[in-house]
């Protein structure tokens, strides 16, 4: 990875999706901090219309928007381009996180959330974005599955899964090495691109979305093992 003026490059253009102008405001606020050109909108039809038109390096999309709510705006969003999305959301139940990282969500942060910690993950995930594509292509074949590293595509036995980027992510980096334990601070360090404990909860989730996907019973995985005390592993069945 080339580290060469990494933080002082990292202005991007972000839009900001959320209905409450105070922390709209405070996340302008820290965002612009950072260098980065920030445009906010109230709710999901603009944030849809602008994300369009002006074409966004990373767009931070409350859950909870007025007209279009935004796991719709995440999931059209999703179609249409890859640009990284952080969910910034109320509901903290497990299944509505899942939903918003199958939709195509990058990362999520729960409310009430600090400003400091968004701009942490906005920065985190604009490395993550802008480092991709350094890999060589492959096609990783374990046990009775591919992963296709240049198409971004996953078989299991024959089969074509549908896996979100970050779900992808995740599944190349343990089967580049099945068998191998990885630390959830080491598949963050692989798949998102950087160090950060907090995201810990994060990779939890989409191993359970993986595990819906790729096992024939998720309740009971056996391919993407949990290795307790330790992390994950990829069996080469």
């Amino acid at each position: 990875m080339h580290h060469r003026g990494r933080e002082a490059s990292l202005g991007a253009r972000i839009l900001v999706a959320e209905d409450d102008v105070k922390q709209a405001r405070l996340f302008r606020v820290y965002l612009e901090q950072d260098g980065h050109a920030v445009h906010v909108v109230g709710d999901g039809r603009a944030a849809l219309d602008k994300a369009r038109t002006a074409r966004p390096d990373l767009v931070v999309l409350d859950v909870m928007l007025p007209l279009v709510d935004g796991l719709d705006v995440c999931r059209i969003l999703r179609t249409e381009s890859e640009v990284p999305i952080l969910l910034v959301t109320a509901r903290t139940t497990e299944e509505d996180i899942l939903l918003g990282l199958d939709l195509g969500a990058d990362d999520y942060l729960t409310k009430p959330c600090s400003p400091r910690e968004l701009a942490a993950r906005v920065r985190a995930l604009l490395r993550r974005s802008r480092s991709t594509g350094e890999a060589a292509p492959a096609v990783l074949r374990v046990g009775g599955m591919e992963v296709d590293t240049a198409r971004f595509e996953v078989r299991v036995e024959g089969r074509t899964v549908t896996l979100t980027s970050k779900e992808f992510g995740i599944l190349e980096a343990l089967a580049r090495e099945p068998g191998r334990v990885f630390t959830r601070g080491q598949i963050i360090e692989r798949a998102f691109g950087f160090d950060h404990d907090v995201l810990e909860r994060t990779v939890d989730a989409h191993v359970m979305n993986l595990r819906r996907k790729l096992e024939h019973d998720p309740a009971r995985p056996s391919r993407l093992e949990t290795v307790y005390g330790r992390g994950y592993r990829l069996t080469d069945l």
